[in-house]
Parts: C-alpha cells; sequence; structure tokens
C-alpha cells in the first residue's frame, strides 16, 4: 500500500518500507527535497496534521521529522516549525551543473535468505534481563575480562547447547565470540599457525565464509553436495585438507541434513588423518517435521569445533557466539582472539547469560518456531496453489525454501523480481566458483518479511515463478 500527501502542493508517495512507516516517511521527505519538489525554507505541516493526513501516530511523524533535522534536511526553531533547511550556494564563478545519479530503488517486498524476523526481537523480556544483568554484575565485569568471555555466560552456553544440541560442552571449553566469521576467522587463524594449508568446504555455501579463511592463508576446495548432505567421501581426494567446513544440521543453502551414515563417515576421515570438523550449527534451533539432529561435535568433541550464534534465534545485530573447541586448541583460540579483539562487551555477555539462565530464550526460540512453521506453512500452500509445477524443499528445519525451477530460467525471475520491486537470490549465488552447476533454483527466506508485508510478498513471489 502507497500513501500519499500533498498538503502543500507537494505529493509525497511513502511506499512500504523494511525499516518501517518512519523509515518510509524520511526516505519520501529526502526524495521531495532532492528533486526540487520541497524548496529551501518550505514550511512542513506540523506532526499532528501530517499524523492525521497519513493515518499514522504522531510519534512517528514527530520521529521523523527529529532524525532529517539531525542530518540537516530540515530545520525546527521555536515559533517558526519545520522548514527544509538553507543549504549555501557558491559565491561567484559559473554554475556547475550538478550531476545528477540515478535513486536507488529499494525493494518494496523481500525474501533474500539469512535474517530473522527483526520485528519479533523480545525488547521487553531482554531489556529486564539486562537490567538484572547490571545490577548484579561485579566491578570487575567492567575490566578488561578473560578473552574466552565472561564465565557466566560461557557456563550457560555449556548448558544450552548441551541440553539443546547434544553438544559435549564443558564451560572451559568455550569461547565467546562475534557472530560465526568472527569465530571462523579465529579458527582459521589457529589452523594457519599449525601449518594446515586447506580446508574443504561444500559446493554450495557463503563466499564470505570463503573469504574469512582465505583471508588466513588457507585454499578452500570443495567437495559436493547431494541429496543426503555434504559427499563425505571427496575428501579421500583433497588430501591436503586439514578441515571441513560444514553446516551438518541442515546445510545451507541447500537444506539437507547430513545423512547418519556420512556422519560417522566424517568423524571417521578427522580422526584417520588429524583433521579438525569446523560444525556451522545454522539456524541449529529450527525444526518443524523431524526430531532435532543434535550436533556433529557430540559424536568426538576432540576433532569437531562447534559454533554457534544467536543471529537466527535472536538477532544478528547482538554480535554474540560462541564455539565449543577441543581441550587442546581452547588456548589456541584464546590466544588468537586476544591479539586481535580482546573482549565481547561484557555486559552483552551478562546479559544473554541472565536471558538463557532464566528460560527466556528456551521461550523466545519455541515462539518462533512456531511462528516460522506457520510461514512456513503459508508459503507451501501458496506454491501449491497458485505454482503446482514448482517443486520445494529443505523446509523440514531452518529458515528458508529451496524453490526448484525449470532449466535456465533462474536468471530471468530474478529479473522478473526486481521489475515487480521483490529482492531474491538464486541457488546459483551460493555455487562455489570451482563447482559445475547443477540446477536452477531460487533460496528464499520465509521469516524475515514483516506481517504486513507477508500477504504481498507471496504474491509478488508467485505472479514471478513460471
Amino acid at each position: 500500500m502507497t500513501d500519499s500527501w500533498a498538503t502543500f502542493g507537494a505529493d509525497l508517495h511513502i511506499e512500504p518500507h523494511a525499516g518501517g512507516l518512519r523509515d518510509g516517511l524520511m526516505e519520501a521527505l529526502r526524495d521531495a527535497v532532492r528533486t526540487g519538489r520541497l524548496t529551501p525554507g518550505s514550511r512542513l505541516p506540523s506532526s499532528r496534521a501530517l499524523a492525521a493526513d497519513l493515518g499514522i501516530a504522531r510519534n512517528t511523524v514527530a520521529d521523523a521529522y527529529a532524525e532529517l533535522v539531525a542530518e540537516g534536511w530540515l530545520t525546527a526553531r521555536q515559533g517558526s516549525g519545520t522548514r527544509v533547511a538553507r543549504r549555501a550556494e557558491p559565491r561567484g564563478g559559473t554554475p556547475v551543473a550538478r550531476r545528477t545519479l540515478p535513486a536507488r530503488r529499494l525493494p518494496t517486498y523481500s525474501l533474500m535468505p539469512g535474517q530473522p524476523d527483526l520485528a519479533s526481537f523480545p525488547r521487553a523480556a531482554w531489556l529486564r534481563a539486562s537490567r538484572r544483568a547490571l545490577t548484579e554484575a561485579p566491578d570487575e565485569a567492567f575490566g578488561y575480562g578473560d578473552p574466552r568471555g565472561r564465565t557466566e555466560l560461557r557456563t550457560a552456553v555449556a548448558e544450552y547447547v548441551g541440553r539443546a544440541r547434544g553438544v559435549y560442552a564443558d564451560p572451559e571449553r568455550v569461547v565467546i565470540c562475534s557472530g560465526f566469521i568472527h569465530g571462523l576467522r579465529l579458527v582459521g587463524e589457529v589452523l594457519a599457525r599449525r601449518e594446515v594449508r586447506e580446508v574443504a568446504v561444500d559446493s554450495y555455501g557463503l563466499d564470505f565464509h570463503r573469504t574469512a579463511l582465505a583471508r588466513a592463508g588457507l585454499r578452500t576446495p570443495c567437495v559436493p553436495v547431494d541429496r543426503l548432505g555434504t559427499v563425505v567421501g571427496a575428501l579421500a581426494d583433497r588430501p591436503e585438507a586439514g578441515a571441513v567446513l560444514m553446516t551438518p544440521a541442515h546445510q545451507f543453502p541447500t537444506g539437507v541434513p547430513l545423512h547418519p551414515d556420512r556422519r560417522v563417515a566424517v568423524v571417521d576421515w578427522a580422526r584417520a588423518t588429524g583433521g579438525l570438523i569446523v560444525e556451522d550449527d545454522y539456524d541449529g534451533e529450527f525444526r518443524y517435521d523431524r526430531q532435532p539432529v543434535g550436533s556433529l561435535q557430540g559424536l568426538d568433541p576432540d576433532r569437531v569445533v562447534h559454533i554457534g550464534t544467536v543471529s537466527k534465534s535472536l538477532a544478528p545485530g547482538l554480535r554474540l557466539g560462541w564455539m565449543v573447541a577441543p581441550a587442546g586448541m581452547v588456548a589456541e583460540l584464546a590466544d588468537a582472539k586476544g591479539f586481535s579483539d580482546w573482549t565481547t562487551g561484557s555486559l552483552d555477555q551478562l546479559t544473554l547469560a541472565e536471558f538463557i539462565a532464566s528460560g527466556a530464550y528456551d521461550r523466545h526460540v519455541r515462539a518462533m518456531r512456531l511462528r516460522y512453521r506457520r510461514r512456513r506453512d503459508q508459503l507451501v500452500a501458496a506454491l501449491a496453489d497458485r505454482a503446482p509445477e514448482i517443486r520445494i524443499s529443505g523446509i523440514a528445519a531452518g529458515l528458508h525454501a529451496v524453490l526448484e525451477l525449470p532449466e535456465g530460467t533462474e536468471r530471468s525471475v530474478i529479473s522478473a523480481a526486481a521489475f515487480q520491486g521483490l529482492a531474491l537470490e538464486g541457488l546459483s549465488y551460493f555455487r562455489h566458483p570451482d563447482a559445475a552447476r547443477e540446477r536452477d533454483a531460487l533460496v528464499i527466506s520465509y521469516g524475515s518479511p514483516s506481517d504486513s508485508a507477508w500477504k504481498g510478498t507471496l504474491d509478488a513471489l508467485c505472479r514471478v515463478l513460471p
């Protein structure tokens, strides 16, 4: 839905925006100033009048005005109201033609993978945990601290992943990090110090994972992925690989769990070669149609580094994660972390520890599991009704699904979606540069669209599918 406003002759078109009504209004006002529809010195209506015109909360308009004043787009003076800021003109000389850059159009809808439902972040529960953590924090918590992380959080994490993910986790094996990439970078640095030259990765995965390892000086050859997960037998063709990076519980992006036989086989490979398994527990908490798949680390804690985060369960902006490492590797990881990033914020760590220990984390995960499952079911139902030829897979867990497309149509579907204002990502984006192209598909997130945008997002998706 697009709201229009022409209170004093300047038409503002406020389209749905990922940041909400406030950000949509701010972008509309900026655009009106850029294009000259609002001239310097123009007086804007009061926040009360504009809110009434648009049918939105007055606070939303007031917040938008305040932010634009801070950015320099508007000015506000007592008794003079809110006006478009007057900008200084160059003195003398020949006027220079202004170079007009094409306006960047943000997508109206997005099904891009990798982000949870940010609107569902448990603000009130997090605030309560933060207050308790701050009240009870010892004085030494405000110092530099242990690079492994706060004892309170390492203890809470060890209890949680042991109970919920089947990880063998003593607090002494836990190292707190700032998310998966931070943890992977530290592991890569330790492996490079140990003179490992290669870390095998799946033929489909995230390019910035490969980049993080490459910056540690490690090569990242790929091994195939099929309907049973990583083809572990292909590791025999990589004798220089001293480690392998996997998402065994729910392979990203294909969505398949690693078959039990292959779970055993990759542990046998690590034992026989002295190799290391880096386990990415990507969206490991969210299971819908089957029992949770326990961590690979539980099969051999001395051969697996288990890395988990709250980026999908809570929010990526928290920048909190953990590594559960082999006992002989903890000191090396702490040393690598201490050199580049002494410690993650102590108060954030204490808040998460309280959030987990109080049971609020479990309650939130259960609520989000139900929410995401409803979204998943609505997606499946919409496709069955309006695009029955499209096969959907990878939906037993996680926050995304894979939609199989007819051969040769992936690029055209993404282009058609962009024309409709819908952001999509194709499976080919996640393919390793050395892997063969196998199929055309979309990798779509059903977790991130807001409730108000969800129906429109599904409609836009169904319109562009072949």
